[in-house]
């Protein structure tokens, strides 16, 4: 499930401030050095440090 558009616009990433794209069932950081990836669960986005998942 889509999140709204505004909400993307001003949702960042908890760690570097960066701001976030969705991908699938998460919002993944476009930070050079940052790239978290953090889960979006029952159309809610989970923006723990603890929870991303780090990049490949």
């Amino acid at each position: 499930m889509p999140l709204e558009a505004g909400l993307l616009e001003i949702l960042a990433c908890p760690a570097c401030h960066a701001p976030l794209k969705e991908q699938d069932a998460e919002l993944i950081c476009i930070g050079q050095d940052c790239g978290l990836a953090y889960p979006v669960r029952d159309g809610i986005p989970v923006l723990l440090v603890d929870e991303a998942r780090r990049p490949a």
